[in-house]
């Protein structure tokens, strides 16, 4: 293209020259030289205006035009115009063609997706899952803000959180309080924010029928069980001797079967329960409670010591709050050897709120494992886990607990060192602590 650009403009130039060239041959022929060079000129001028008027509106033309065939500098900037409408126009084409596909996209999927503006909070545009789910149609919801189209659902609250704003779990769908929905806001850009839409009704069923196959088949295990360890309890001191190893396997699993049973029910109590009684929990009593339990367990192989180093007590299900912690330590019990120690330490932390943690000189967990031990029945390894009797929901329990108290569990592990287990409480979780005379102490 470039020698295309030269040959048009020295054509061009020559062009010129050629006709300044015939003005001064008629001026010399006439006797006036200068006037024959400067008509000459002045017509060369016009022709160039006029060619100038002809490219200005062909830029200004909506439809496409056919360039004109000439070699000029003029000829080929027609070129290149046109050239550009033509690449403009095959982008466009481009673009509405991936618009399409994405709107076509959209309208296909499941769930509804809407685009919001974000300073008026106004529907822009919203696929066809919305109008089933949210019950949003066009044109009579186009431009409508966003709280008045999802009356039903406490749409404004949730919105003044912008950027912050914390998903929206199993609301009921305005169409059909059938339908269970969550709701998720994405801020994707300075101006609009993308709002999802799910259906988990389906969801939401099956975790509904887990958790009850899950409590009525623990509950029905546990009169066989009971059968089981009375007969067990009868044989006790009556068996042969060459029995009796057979016997005491039978009974410690058994014993294991109604912890499994046990820690069954109890998660499955905890998931039935959103939101813990709220009750005064006193820590001192709960920390002695938790520390003969430990050195019940133990068995005098480990050092066990306690250090309550806060003065408030906790807010929440003393039940719930004293299965969570009692998990952390007999589980530093089991997986630390004999000789090793165990701290026992509740708290203030930094932000004004609480902290008990476990620390145990233990065998450590290795790092790769560490994102997973809250899942239910996952093991470091099993063979451990059965020689000391773990059933692989503890950290389970613990997780659900603390989740219902807006705490939270941090893991902190180094192998051949050891483990520490921190459950972190909010302020508004704590109480002052009673002194006993029934007021708050001096310290909280």
């Amino acid at each position: 293209m470039p020698d295309l650009l030269r040959a048009a403009w020295t054509t061009t130039l020559l062009r010129l020259l050629a006709w300044l060239a015939l003005g001064l041959a008629l001026g010399l022929a006439v006797g006036r030289p200068w006037a024959g060079l400067a008509l000459a000129a002045l017509v060369a001028l016009g022709w160039q205006a006029r060619t100038l008027r002809g490219v200005l509106r062909r830029l200004d033309a909506r439809q496409r035009v056919t360039p004109p065939s000439r070699r000029d500098a003029w000829g080929a900037l027609a070129s290149l115009i046109d050239r550009g409408h033509a690449e403009t126009r095959a982008r466009r084409r481009r673009l509405l063609g991936l618009l399409r596909a994405y709107r076509t996209a959209a309208a296909t999927l499941p769930d509804a997706i809407l685009v919001v503006e974000r300073n008026s909070q106004r529907l822009v545009w919203f696929n066809e899952a919305s109008t089933r789910l949210l019950g949003l149609h066009y044109p009579r919801d186009r431009d409508a803000p966003l709280a008045k189209a999802l009356a039903p659902l406490p749409m404004a609250r949730w919105l003044a959180g912008g950027r912050n704003a914390e998903p929206l779990r199993d609301v009921a769908s305005p169409v059909d309080p059938a339908l269970r929905l969550d709701l998720r806001l994405l801020p994707y850009s300075d101006d609009l924010w993308l709002l999802l839409a799910r259906d988990v009704s389906r969801l939401l069923h099956l975790e509904h029928m887990r958790r009850d196959f899950v409590a009525n088949v623990s509950h029905e295990l546990r009169t066989p069980l009971t059968v089981i360890h009375g007969y067990l309890e009868l044989l006790d001191g009556q068996e042969p001797a060459e029995s009796a190893p057979l016997l005491a396997e039978m009974r410690r699993q058994s014993e294991r079967m109604t912890r499994l049973v046990e820690d069954l029910m109890t998660l499955s109590r905890l998931e039935g329960n959103e939101q813990p009684p709220d009750e005064r929990v006193p820590m001192p009593s709960l920390l002695a409670h938790l520390i003969r339990e430990a050195e019940a367990l133990s068995a005098g192989r480990h050092r066990i010591r306690e250090e309550d180093a806060a003065a408030f007590d906790l807010r929440g299900a003393a039940r719930d709050l004293h299965s969570a912690f009692s998990n952390l330590l007999s589980n530093a019990v089991r997986y630390t050897p004999e000789g090793g120690e165990i701290l026992l330490r509740f708290a203030r932390n930094a932000d004004g709120g609480a902290e008990l943690s476990v620390r145990d000189t233990g065998t450590g967990i290795p790092a790769e494992h560490l994102p997973r031990l809250t899942e239910r029945f996952y093991r470091v390894s099993t063979s451990r886990s059965r020689d000391t009797g773990g059933t692989g929901l503890g950290l389970a329990i613990v997780k659900h607990v603390l989740g219902q108290h807006g705490a939270c569990l941090v893991i902190e592990s180094t192998p051949g060192v050891g483990s520490v287990f921190t459950c972190r409480f909010p302020p508004e979780r704590t109480l002052p602590r009673e002194t006993a005379s029934g007021t708050a102490g001096a310290g909280a």
